[in-house]
């Protein structure tokens, strides 16, 4: 699995939410996937015919606004001698202030925090944000198996990506149509001989999940019982079979049988985000009921707790819209940071010390502060969404800041 922060995260998702609201006036938005192993020469050869493509666009200044946003490509192309090791994402264009007149070039560029597949040129009047949604809409990792006596695949599911780990055949011989002692001598031959199957598929299922951190869960899936033989026997890792999550019954195996698998888990895999979301805040709340008290909550307390190195799990609700304002004297630079509303206007503040009036000298949102200092204390950061009774539980009654503790702070 990678290793992929929770600042790298929200930080994509906070882009994503900034470029769906983006509108050109015409199909003058540029969108660039480049993966990583594409060459970095090729793109600019690209860019370079595309900009002649320009000249068959009828509006002039549609014309003129794509061929500068490619230019603005070309240029920042130059900065990059080759692709970064996940590749790397452009959007680039011209996007109206208000008025005619008031367009302004804005260029986004970034590594994605998970590798980018397939390169795309794209032009339109949105920026092209659905396979950056796909990098990211996911990060946890499910494992899938799909097996029966014949055959058997073993997958990864990582958001819409499958990554197929290993295939095997078993070699398991048919029906036979002798009768008498021939045939259950060679009954248990095809039994012994499905046993040893079950168990080599139990070690390359072991080999493949056991290392994979935080696997969310596992899937099994295929035709006839086989599946359930294989997991009533000892075949399994005791911690993957704690993860089973679904079974599934299959018409097909191998790559058809993963994808039949994966569509009729959906379900399944929703419930799970939010089956996780309710665990840590169900945690949370006993915890804020019980005699061990490992709870907080309110900015101020978790963010003491937070730097004390004392939370193990922090809460965040995807709701919560503050900014951290920093102010600093220009006299006598002393500092001060405080929080307000997203679309707050900041108060005006004077030095404690000197009276001068200090200015902002930095503005970063409340989440991505706090996930800064949560990655530099190992603390685990669970971003919580409105979308369960728990989570606006947690925004309306908690403020969005929460927190499960290591340690009773005395």
């Amino acid at each position: 699995m990678s290793d992929v922060s929770s600042k790298e995260i929200y930080e994509v998702k906070k882009t994503l939410k900034d470029l769906q609201d983006k509108k050109g006036r015409g199909t003058e938005l540029v969108t660039v996937y480049i993966p990583p192993n594409k060459q970095i020469s090729d793109v600019v050869k690209h860019m370079r015919d595309e900009q002649g493509q320009c000249a068959n666009i009828k509006s002039k200044q549609t014309r003129k606004n794509v061929q500068s946003a490619i230019e603005v490509i070309m240029q920042r192309m130059k900065l990059f001698p080759k692709a970064p090791d996940n590749g790397l994402v452009l959007f680039v264009g011209m996007i109206p202030r208000g008025g005619p007149g008031t367009e302004k070039m804005e260029t986004y560029i970034f590594e994605p925090p998970e590798e980018v597949q397939t390169y795309i040129y794209h032009c339109d009047s949105q920026f092209f944000i659905e396979p950056l949604r796909q990098i990211i809409e996911y990060n946890e990792v499910y494992g899938v198996l799909v097996l029966d006596r014949k055959e058997a695949t073993i997958a990864t599911l990582r958001g819409k990506r499958t990554d197929i780990i290993k295939h095997l055949t078993s070699g398991v011989p048919g029906k036979h149509k002798a009768g008498g002692q021939s045939q259950r001598r060679f009954d248990r031959l095809i039994d012994l001989a499905a046993h040893e199957f079950l168990k080599r598929i139990g070690d390359h299922t072991n080999e493949a999940f056991l290392p994979i951190e935080d696997l969310k869960g596992v899937i099994i899936g295929g035709p006839g019982h086989t599946k359930e033989e294989f997991i009533e026997g000892d075949y399994l890792h005791y911690e993957i079979k704690d993860k089973i999550i679904n079974t599934v019954d299959t018409s097909y195996t191998g790559d058809f049988g993963i994808r039949e698998v994966i569509d009729k888990s959906e379900d399944t895999l929703e419930e799970m985000d939010i089956m996780q979301e309710k665990k840590y805040m169900k945690r949370f709340l006993s915890q804020l009921i019980s005699e061990e008290g490992l709870a907080s909550y309110g900015e101020d307390e978790v963010r003491k707790n937070l730097k004390m190195g004392a939370i193990d799990v922090l809460l965040l609700s995807e709701n919560l819209k503050t900014k951290r304002q920093t102010y600093t004297c220009p006299q006598c630079e002393t500092t001060e940071t405080i929080t307000t509303k997203q679309h707050q206007e900041p108060p005006t503040k004077r030095c404690p010390n000197c009276n001068e009036e200090m200015k902002i000298t930095k503005t970063q949102d409340t989440i991505e502060e706090l996930v800064e200092i949560a990655e530099e204390v190992a603390t685990h950061v669970e971003v919580i969404s409105v979308e369960t009774e728990e989570g606006i539980q947690l925004y309306k009654a908690f403020g969005g800041i929460a927190a499960i503790l290591r340690y009773k702070i005395r």
